[in-house]
């Protein structure tokens, strides 16, 4: 069994790559990451949304 974060606490990271944005969001306690691209008109926050929701997804698959 993986141990994740209970408060759903993530580190979310931007970075540009010309015209996409590379979204990541980090567990700190189990360090499991998750990556989603896309264009640099879409907000940060439905980047995040997405990278979260994949992230959540992984740390309920590794249980």
């Amino acid at each position: 069994m993986t141990q994740h974060n209970d408060d759903d606490t993530f580190i979310i990271e931007f970075i540009q790559l010309g015209n996409y944005v590379k979204a990541t969001a980090i567990d700190p306690v189990s360090g499991k990451e998750a990556t989603v691209m896309g264009p640099t008109t879409a907000s940060q926050k439905e980047l995040g949304n997405l990278a979260v929701k994949k992230l959540v997804r992984k740390l309920k698959k590794l249980d």
